[in-house]
C-alpha cells in the first residue's frame, strides 16, 4: 500500500481560513506512533532505501482571509520595543514615559517528554527546533504553518499561549468571530494593542472582555475620520469587569457623555477627544496616572473644575496629571491645589490661556516637588517663570512653555541658569515676530496703532544665550524673533530650530559636541550651511582632543603625544570619541 506524506491545504476562503483557526481549538485525538514505512517521493521502503528522485519543487501557497485578514504582532519571549509614534494623539511633547509598562516575557519551558522526535512530514524533527523556526515568523505565516500538519499545528497552538502581548489591526469588514476566535487562542495574554480601521463600538468590547479575562494593559487607537461609538456607561463597565486592569489608554472619545470608572487595580488612565461631558466619577484608589485631553470646539462645557475637585477625593495617589483644555482656568488651578495631592510630581496644564502668573504662584505653594511641570499656550510671563526657578531649583528637570506670548529671551535665559537640573526645555512660538502676526495697515489705519507699532520694534530681535551642563533637549520652534542663538550645552543631543526664520548666520555659535540632530526646517540656506559647518568642527575637535605642553623657553605650546604624556590615557574618552555619530540637520 501506497503513502504519501502530503500536507493538507484547506481552501483560500474566508470561512476555510476560520474552520482551520477554530480546529486547532478541539481536543486532538490520540496519537499512533507508527509514523511511515514509505519513501514520500517513490512509494519505497525508507528502511536503507535512498531516494533517486528529486525532491518535490511544489511550495505550499500562503493563504490569508480576505474580508477577515488582520494584522498580528505577538511577542513570545522577547517583546518588540515600544514604539513612541503608534498613537500620536496620546503620546505628547512631555509623555510620561518613566513608567514602562513592559515586562519580559516568561522563558517558555518545554517538558523532556516534549522533546520527543515526531514526523513533520519530511522526516523526523525535534519539538525544540521546530519551536525556534516557528517562533521567528511573521503572524501570517505563523498562521499558514499551521495548516501543514498536525506536529506544527500543535506546535503554532503552545506559540499563541505563550503570547503575552498582542498588536491587533483590524481592518473594515472584518468578521468579529474571526477576532474573538484569534484573542481567545492567546490564553496568556496580558497586554493588547488595538487599533480599528472602521467604526469602534461595544461589540467589539465586549469580545474583549469575553476573550481576555486577565488583560492588564488595553489600548485602543482609530483613524481620525472613524467614529467611536462606545459610551459612557459601556465603558464604566468594561473596567469594573476588568478587575486585573492596570493601563486603560482609549482615542476618539467624543461619545462617552459621562462615565463612572470604579476599579481599585487601574494605575494608568488616558482618554483622548473628550467632549461636553456631563459627569466624571473617578473612583480608582490607586490611579497614580491620568490624561484627560478634551476637543478643541467652542461649545465644549466641560466642567473643570468638580473634575479636579473628584480627583483629589477619590485618587489621593495620583502622580502624574496632563489637562488639555481651552477651559481652563485661574479657578481650576485653585481647585488642584486645594486637592492637596502630596505625591504629584508631573504636572500639565496645556492650552488654558486663562492661566496667569497668580496660577503659577498657587503651584509654587502646594506643590514644591514637581519634576515636570508643562504650561503651554498660557499666559504667564517671565515674572512667573522667576517663581519658578525660586522653588524647582533642585526637582525640576522638564519645563514646557510652548505658546507663551509673554514669555521673552530674558525669562529663558534666567530659567537655564537657575534650574541646574533641567534636562528639557520647550520654548516654541514663544519669541515670535509682531510683524508676521499683525496686519499691515493702510492709510487710513489708526495713527495711535502704528506708533503702538513702532515702540515694540525693539522686541522683534532678541539674542539668546544659554549656558547649561545638564540640558539634553531644547525646542525654540517657531521662535521667528530669534536674530542671534549661543548655546553652550555638552550634553545638548537634540535641537528644534524649525522656522526660526530671522536667525543670522553669523550669529549663530553651537558649542554642544554631543549634538545629534538640528531640525532646521523653514530656515534658510545660509543659516543650514552654518549649523553644518559647526557641528563638523565640533566633532573634528572631539576626535582630534589631545595634551599640549610649553617648551622650555615657554615661547610657544606644542601637541604631545599621548605615549610621551604623563597623564594617564583615558579609555572612556577613546571609547566615547569612536562611539560618536555625526549630527544630522533634518531639512524638509
Amino acid at each position: 500500500m501506497h503513502f504519501e506524506n502530503q500536507p493538507h491545504i484547506p481552501p483560500a476562503t474566508p470561512s476555510g481560513s476560520i474552520a482551520s483557526f477554530t480546529s486547532m481549538d478541539t481536543p486532538l485525538r490520540a496519537k499512533k506512533h507508527r509514523g511511515s514505512y514509505n519513501c514520500g517521493r517513490c512509494g519505497l521502503p525508507k528502511k536503507g532505501h535512498v531516494c533517486h528522485l528529486p525532491p518535490s519543487t511544489t511550495t505550499t501557497p500562503t493563504q490569508t482571509p480576505t474580508d477577515s485578514s488582520v494584522s498580528v504582532s505577538t511577542s513570545t519571549s522577547r517583546p518588540p520595543p515600544p514604539s513612541r509614534q503608534q498613537h500620536s494623539n496620546l503620546r505628547r511633547a512631555l509623555s510620561f514615559d518613566d513608567t514602562d509598562l513592559r515586562c519580559e516575557s516568561p522563558v517558555i519551558e518545554i517538558d523532556e517528554s516534549e522533546l520527543d522526535l515526531f514526523d513533520s512530514g519530511s522526516g523526523k524533527f525535534p519539538v525544540s527546533c521546530m519551536w525556534e523556526i516557528l517562533r521567528r515568523l511573521p503572524p501570517e505565516g505563523l498562521l499558514a504553518a499551521a495548516r501543514v500538519c498536525k506536529g506544527w499545528r500543535e506546535t503554532a497552538r503552545r506559540l499563541w499561549r505563550a503570547a503575552e502581548e498582542l498588536r491587533l489591526t483590524v481592518p473594515p469588514r472584518t468578521q468579529l468571530v474571526f477576532v474573538g476566535s484569534l484573542l481567545r487562542r492567546c490564553t496568556g495574554l496580558s497586554r493588547l494593542s488595538l487599533r480599528s480601521e472602521s467604526d469602534l463600538d461595544a461589540t467589539m468590547l465586549a469580545c474583549i472582555a469575553f476573550s481576555c479575562p486577565n488583560l492588564e494593559v488595553m489600548e485602543f487607537s482609530t483613524s481620525e475620520t472613524l467614529v467611536n461609538r462606545i459610551t459612557g456607561d459601556e465603558l464604566g463597565c468594561f473596567v469594573a469587569n476588568k478587575r486585573c486592569l492596570r493601563s486603560l489608554k482609549m482615542e476618539g472619545c467624543s461619545n462617552l457623555g459621562g462615565f463612572v470608572l470604579c476599579s481599585s487595580s487601574l494605575s494608568t488612565l488616558w482618554l483622548s477627544d473628550l467632549h461636553c461631558l456631563s459627569k466624571m466619577v473617578f473612583n480608582c484608589p490607586n490611579l497614580k496616572e491620568i490624561s484627560l485631553d478634551f476637543s478643541r470646539q467652542e461649545n465644549e462645557s466641560t466642567d473643570l473644575i468638580a473634575m479636579v475637585d473628584g480627583l483629589g477625593r477619590s485618587c489621593p495617589r495620583l502622580q502624574n496629571i496632563h489637562v488639555a483644555s481651552f477651559r481652563l482656568s485661574h479657578a481650576t488651578v485653585l481647585a488642584l491645589t486645594a486637592a492637596n495631592l502630596r505625591g504629584l510630581r508631573m504636572l500639565s496644564l496645556v492650552f488654558g490661556t486663562e492661566i496667569t502668573d497668580a496660577s503659577v504662584a498657587a503651584i509654587s505653594q502646594s506643590y514644591s516637588k514637581l519634576e515636570l511641570l508643562d504650561l503651554s499656550g498660557s499666559s504667564i510671563s517671565d515674572s512667573g517663570i522667576g517663581m519658578i526657578c525660586n522653588v524647582f531649583p533642585g526637582t525640576l528637570s522638564r519645563l514646557l512653555l510652548a505658546l507663551c506670548p509673554n514669555i521673552t529671551s530674558s525669562g529663558i535665559q534666567f530659567a537655564t541658569a537657575q534650574l541646574p537640573l533641567l534636562e528639557l526645555m520647550d520654548c516654541g512660538m514663544t519669541i515670535c515676530d509682531p510683524s508676521s502676526q499683525n496686519p499691515t495697515c493702510d492709510e487710513s489705519g489708526d495713527f495711535e496703532l502704528q506708533m503702538t507699532f513702532k515702540n515694540k520694534l525693539h522686541l522683534i530681535y532678541q539674542k539668546l544665550i544659554i549656558k547649561h551642563s545638564r540640558l539634553k533637549k531644547l525646542s525654540l520652534w517657531g521662535c521667528s524673533g530669534l536674530d542671534a542663538l549661543y548655546l553652550n550645552c555638552p550634553e545638548l543631543n537634540d535641537l528644534n530650530l524649525n522656522s526660526c526664520k530671522n536667525l543670522h548666520p553669523e550669529r549663530v555659535l553651537l558649542q554642544c559636541p554631543s549634538l545629534e540632530s538640528v531640525h532646521a526646517s523653514g530656515c534658510h540656506r545660509l543659516l543650514t550651511g552654518a549649523i553644518q559647518s559647526q557641528v563638523s568642527n565640533n566633532l573634528d575637535a572631539m576626535e582630534n582632543q589631545s595634551p599640549h605642553k610649553r617648551l622650555a623657553d615657554g615661547s610657544k605650546r606644542v601637541r604631545v603625544p599621548l605615549f610621551l604624556s604623563q597623564q594617564p590615557y583615558d579609555e572612556d574618552k577613546k571609547r566615547r570619541r569612536i562611539g560618536s555619530r555625526p549630527c544630522k540637520v533634518l531639512v524638509d
